[in-house]
């Protein structure tokens, strides 16, 4: 259950900072998404970085498109992107407005709402793996592209972003993002809750073999 100092929204001007000083600080936070069918409330223990123009690990990084457009504009949206012709991910727009840069929304612990989560994803084998890993987490929350450009800031909306609890002091982890090549591939800017079940397991980026 969120407490009532856990139920402040998150200002604007929370995401209007870089981002690699919003990314580590949305650890712990707590996500709601509501949809006709009920609420599910998530805690968030994993998320990644992504610097726009100056990160060429960054779908913005050779400008705007008409898939990355949402990342150009106010900071606090959501930035929804299909891959693998499979999977939704979930991002938040971060930075002033122009800058492109956004946080990947990897991991997390369902804190309210689990039968819904689970009817969203009937194979989870346990509940620590229902939204571990940024496919698994849209999956759980029933996001798709719908919610691309909603407004995380916004009282009411189907997907908010509030204050949650920060991890205790010390706890929190770096290291390089999962799945990424090239120039990016090194950037330490993957941060998770160390020790934490929800948070999933680090891969190295495998180029695609050719057929």
């Amino acid at each position: 259950m969120i407490t009532p100092t856990e139920q402040v929204p998150l200002d604007r001007s929370f995401f209007d900072r870089p981002v690699l000083e919003i990314a580590p600080d949305l650890l712990g936070r707590t996500l709601v998404r509501t949809t006709p069918d009920g609420t599910v409330t998530l805690r968030l223990t994993e998320v990644e970085a992504y610097d726009g123009p100056n990160d060429p690990g960054s779908h913005a990084y050779r400008g705007r498109t008409d898939r990355n457009a949402v990342m150009f504009g106010p900071p606090g949206h959501t930035y929804v992107y299909f891959t693998y012709g499979m999977w939704f991910c979930l991002n938040l727009v971060c930075g002033p407005e122009g800058t492109a840069s956004g946080v990947l929304l990897r991991g997390g612990e369902i804190t309210t709402g689990a039968d819904l989560a689970r009817a969203h994803r009937p194979t989870s084998r346990k509940d620590s793996d229902l939204a571990q890993g940024p496919a698994r987490l849209a999956t759980a929350l029933a996001v798709d592209r719908a919610l691309n450009g909603a407004d995380a800031c916004a009282p009411g909306g189907p997907l908010r972003m509030l204050t949650g609890t920060p991890p205790p002091a010390g706890t929190v982890r770096s290291g390089p993002r999962t799945g990424v090549g090239g120039a990016g591939a090194d950037h330490p800017w993957r941060y998770w809750i160390d020790g934490d079940p929800t948070v999933s397991p680090y891969r190295a980026h495998a180029p695609r073999k050719r057929r």
